[in-house]
């Protein structure tokens, strides 16, 4: 029974990386329509930056994106796109190495400069003051 549970886990996870692929050709493909291009390029520039929103190292947070966000993100690309042409697309993406998001790694690298920078924003006025907030 486990042995089949895994089996399927691994198909599923082979199916998300074929996806993702295709979507990536989806977003540069001129018959791809303009809506489902942008959320393409967005569903495979996060699925394919190094960088995640959510770190892995925090507990359940971590892994949310990786096993909810992104997949909700392939369906509804996947619907936008027609049906004909993602069939071509997923055959194409089986012959295509797995590409790099420079978008994506330059706009998760952004939000957490931003984030960053936020935060130091906000924490200046008591540090500075010589005075914790405990």
């Amino acid at each position: 029974m486990a042995v089949g549970w895994i089996n399927r886990v691994k198909t599923w996870a082979k199916g998300v990386k074929r996806d993702v692929v295709a979507l990536w050709l989806a977003a540069r493909d001129r018959r791809t329509p303009w809506h489902a291009k942008l959320v393409a390029a967005v569903v495979a520039a996060y699925a394919l930056s190094p960088i995640d929103l959510i770190p892995d190292f925090i507990p359940i947070l971590g892994y949310l994106d990786d096993l909810l966000i992104v997949p909700l993100g392939i369906l509804l690309a996947v619907r936008l796109i027609p049906p004909s042409l993602m069939d071509e697309l997923r055959a194409m993406a089986l012959d295509q190495d797995r590409p790099r998001s420079i978008a994506g790694l330059v706009a998760g690298g952004s939000i957490w400069l931003g984030t960053m920078v936020l935060v130091a924003w906000l924490l200046w006025p008591s540090l500075s003051s010589g005075t914790s907030g405990l």
